[in-house]
Parts: C-alpha cells; sequence; structure tokens
C-alpha cells in the first residue's frame, strides 16, 4: 500500500533538490566572506598600485577605509535590484530557470575582480556578483519552501543559510592561504567554481509543483511531485492540498466585495468559522491561482497579505540591524583593536567556524523547538552579547571581546540567520510568493548596505558603542517577534495561512475573539 506523500521526511531526490538549489546560496556565502582576510592587501598594501608581481595588473587597488566599505558592500546594491528583477523571472520562467540565471552575475563578475586595475572596476564585480546573490536570494528559499516535505520544510528550508555559512568559512579558510599580492585576485574569482557547479546540476533539478499549480499546469504538476516525493508515495493528497489551497485564495480587503456560498448560509457560520473549520465554504477567487494575479497594489489592500508581507520584511530587517554582518564582514577589524594581526585572522576563522556549527544545530532543532522559539532565544541572547561587547571594549577585556563576538555570531546561527529566510516561503501563499519575497529580500539587501557601509565608520568613531544600536534594535525585534510571528513547525503553507488569514479576520471582528483563541497564532 502506496505511503500518504504528506507523512513523507527525507525523499532523495527532493534532498538533491534541496542541495542542488542550495549551491548559488554557497556562492553567496563566498561573496559576502570573500573580502574579509584579504582585505588589508586588496587596498592597503605596501606596493600600493606598483606592478611589481604583474605589468599588466597592480599589486593592490589603494583606496581609504570609508571607500573600501562602498566598495565592499555595492554588492547589497546590486542584489537589491536583482531582487526585485527576480520577481518576475519567477514567474515568467518558473523557479528553475531563475536558479540557473543567477549564476551569470557570479561568472562575470569574478572574471572583473580578479582582473581589476582600479577600485571602480573591482567595484563593478562586486556589484555584479551582488546581482547574482539577490537573484539567488529570492529564487532558492522559495523553491525550497516550495518543494520541501511538510514534516521536515524547517530542517530543508534551514539549508539554504547553512550553505551561505559554509561559504563564508570556505572563503575565510582559503583566504587565510589567498591573502597576499597578488593571490587575493583568485581568493575573490573562485566564486566562479560553485556558480559552473550548479549550472551543471540545474538539469537534475525537479520544477516546483506549486509553481507548476499556480500557472494552471496540474498534469506537469503531479509529475513533478511523484518525481520528488518518490514511487512509494501516494502524492494525489498532497497535490489537492496544493491545489485547494490555492483555489481559496482568500480576499479580506472589502467585505462588501466578497461572497458567501451556500453552505456558509445554511449552517449560519461566520467566515472566521467556515476558514478555522477548514470547510469550503468561503472561497472568494477559484481563479486566483497565478502569481500573476497578485500585484503590489493587492499587497498593500489585502490585510492577509500586507500581514504577511510587513511581518516577513520586519524579521529581515532584523536580521540585518542585528548587526551581525557588520561582525561577519569586519570580523578582523574587532580582533585587531584588541589582538595582534595572525591572532586577529585565526580568531575570525574561528568565529566563521562557530558559525557553522551553530547552524548545522539549527538543522536538528528547528523541527523540535519550533521556529518561533529559536527566533526568540537568538534575538535575547544577541541582545545580551551586543552590549557584552560595548562592555568589553569599554573597560578593554580582549577575553570577554572574543567571548561576545562568538555569542553573538552562535546566536545569529541558530535563529536570525536561517529562520527569515525560512518563514518567507512559510508565511506566503503561492499566489503571491515571488513580489512577497521581493519585498522582504529587497529590505534585507537595502538593510545590508546601511549596515555594511555605515558599520566602519562607526565602529572607527564610537567603537564598541557601535553594538549598543544593534543591542536596541535586538530587544525591538524580540518584542515585535513575540507579537506577530506565528509558529508553523509541521504545518502545510495552505494551514499556515489559513490560520493568519482568521486572525486577521478576528482582528477585524474582535468580538469573535474569545471564540477563535484556541486558534490564535
Amino acid at each position: 500500500m502506496e505511503k500518504d506523500s504528506r507523512q513523507a521526511q527525507y525523499p532523495i531526490r527532493t534532498v538533491l533538490c534541496v542541495f542542488i538549489s542550495c549551491i548559488g546560496s554557497f556562492s553567496m556565502g563566498w561573496t559576502i566572506g570573500s573580502p574579509n582576510l584579504p582585505a588589508e592587501s586588496t587596498h592597503n598594501c605596501v606596493n600600493g598600485s606598483a606592478h611589481d608581481n604583474n605589468k599588466n595588473l597592480p599589486d593592490c587597488l589603494p583606496m581609504s577605509s570609508s571607500i573600501w566599505g562602498i566598495v565592499v558592500s555595492i554588492f547589497c546594491i546590486g542584489a537589491l535590484i536583482a531582487s526585485f528583477l527576480a520577481e518576475p523571472a519567477m514567474t515568467m520562467l518558473g523557479r528553475k530557470a531563475t536558479i540557473a540565471l543567477s549564476n551569470v552575475g557570479w561568472l562575470v563578475g569574478a572574471i572583473i575582480m580578479g582582473l581589476s586595475t582600479s577600485p571602480a572596476m573591482f567595484g563593478f564585480g562586486r556589484f555584479l556578483a551582488g546581482i547574482s546573490c539577490g537573484m539567488g536570494s529570492v529564487a532558492t528559499p522559495t523553491y525550497n519552501g516550495e518543494v520541501s516535505t511538510i514534516l521536515f520544510r524547517g530542517a530543508m528550508g534551514v539549508c539554504n543559510q547553512l550553505m551561505i555559512v559554509c561559504g563564508i568559512l570556505a572563503s575565510n579558510a582559503v583566504g587565510i592561504f589567498l591573502s597576499s599580492v597578488p593571490l587575493w585576485r583568485i581568493n575573490y574569482s573562485l566564486v566562479a567554481v560553485p556558480a559552473l557547479l550548479q549550472i551543471m546540476l540545474v538539469p537534475f533539478l525537479v520544477e516546483s509543483p506549486r509553481y507548476l499549480v499556480s500557472v494552471n499546469k496540474h498534469d506537469e504538476a503531479r509529475k513533478a511531485l511523484q518525481v520528488l516525493r518518490g514511487p512509494q508515495y501516494n502524492i494525489e493528497y498532497e497535490l489537492d492540498d496544493i491545489i485547494q489551497g490555492q483555489r481559496k485564495a482568500v480576499n479580506t480587503v472589502d467585505d462588501d466585495t466578497t461572497t458567501t456560498t451556500t453552505i456558509e448560509k445554511e449552517k449560519g457560520v461566520t467566515k472566521e468559522q467556515a476558514i478555522i473549520a477548514n470547510t469550503d465554504t468561503f472561497v472568494l477567487k477559484d481563479s486566483q491561482t497565478s502569481d500573476e494575479t497578485c500585484s503590489f497594489r493587492d499587497i498593500l489592500r489585502d490585510p492577509h497579505l500586507r500581514y504577511v508581507t510587513l511581518t516577513i520584511m520586519m524579521l529581515h530587517i532584523a536580521q540585518q540591524f542585528s548587526g551581525v554582518n557588520g561582525v561577519m564582514y569586519y570580523s578582523t577589524i574587532i580582533f585587531r583593536q584588541s589582538y595582534g594581526v595572525d591572532q586577529a585572522r585565526q580568531l575570525a576563522f574561528i568565529g566563521s567556524a562557530v558559525n557553522l556549527i551553530v547552524t548545522v544545530l539549527s538543522v536538528y532543532l528547528v523541527e523540535r523547538c519550533g521556529r518561533r522559539f529559536l527566533l526568540l532565544l537568538a534575538q535575547s541572547v544577541g541582545a545580551i552579547s551586543a552590549t557584552l561587547l560595548v562592555i568589553s571594549g569599554h573597560f578593554n577585556i580582549p577575553a570577554l571581546t572574543s567571548t561576545a563576538v562568538m555569542l553573538f555570531i552562535s546566536a545569529f546561527a541558530i535563529g536570525l540567520g536561517p529562520i527569515p529566510w525560512l518563514l518567507t516561503s512559510e508565511l506566503t501563499p503561492t499566489r503571491a510568493t515571488s513580489r512577497v519575497t521581493a519585498l522582504a529580500t529587497g529590505a534585507n539587501w537595502l538593510s545590508n548596505f546601511g549596515v555594511a557601509l555605515m558599520f566602519p565608520s562607526l565602529l572607527e568613531s564610537i567603537h564598541s558603542y557601535a553594538f549598543l544600536i544593534f543591542g536596541i534594535s535586538l530587544t525591538l525585534s524580540t518584542l515585535l517577534t513575540y507579537l506577530f510571528v506565528p509558529e508553523t513547525k509541521g504545518r502545510s503553507i495552505e494551514d499556515i495561512n489559513n490560520d493568519i488569514i482568521a486572525r486577521v479576520l478576528r482582528d477585524k471582528n474582535p468580538t469573535n475573539e474569545t471564540e477563535f483563541h484556541h486558534h490564535g497564532l
């Protein structure tokens, strides 16, 4: 007897597809981490712009610390732009083709960075790599969320952040050997290797069944889901859940425009009760099954989509304003304030290793502790760590500095790193996935750019007090997470959205609050 695919755990083909899609996340991690160790050799070497090692290429690209900060963070602007380009690409081309397309910037950018003769040329290469980062940061979490099994969607979703961390660690490990003149050029160019690997493996990806349903290709969706789950599973129930979930595209913009079915009238139930009872009594737009039917205007007007979008954007902004990327970009500089150059580099590498170890741990914990708990834990511990960094800097306590940085990185890795990307796909109905993900990712990269741009100046001017800003941000985000973020562990995307809709409708009609309290988020 065939097993219900809704009870599947780790089907081989699903795991393979998640791994292939996450190779782009590794490339993103390499882009983020590659400037850390070879920074001095790249923009502040002894030889300056001399051509001692190559007659065609300068030994380094001299620039001030502020210009270096702009050049390093300019990839965030490319990512910001690409996050909005990815939305129409995913809708028109599909998830699979968009993942393949996302590698172009890494390939071209790697060549330009490796052959750079000026800061502007190097910055342009970073910008192109950023375009790939932005497109991949939209396509990969979306794809993973849509193809993963219900029971282990969290663990598979965390793989995106895990591979980003692996990319950062790998770039730091290689950077130990490639941080001198002229080897720093190879360090930046190596991002082309995983990009080429992903392009070669893309043919083995299976298109997202949820995407295929959203463009009314139900037969293709059935075949894709069967391949993903394997021949031993009956996929009809899961496929029906996907189809019915997308057909129940509930529009709560204006009660005057809504309709109730005959069953609703006969039973005398409210719209909220119909949703909570999981009946077919509140179907507004059966034709609304495509990503293309959901515009940015719809997101603004629909309370359900507006709630989801603002919640997800809050998490992505909180992720960046935790300050952890400032720590990851400039950990060597932070440690150099308390230690020597060699020891600072070693501690920076250890920090990347801690990031990887704790992220691996989060793959295990996310399905056992839940997303909401890990987020609250990460934000709380992060706020404490930021406070400790302020204290250690003020009193010049090197041991406390290194301990606080490792604790800070650990807090990020267990919650704020992986979970915002995971919740982006879990909280968003398929009909709005492309646009909501584009908005959330755009907010993420814009915040990333702001933090990366201002952090070196803050560190130089107010030293460890820069972390006071991040501590306040983390405290605020802890409160917002507690109030607005639901638990999604072990639930289908459709079921999660039914509960969110119920909450939105309940908030519009608070007289029924006690009646629906046990379904609260």
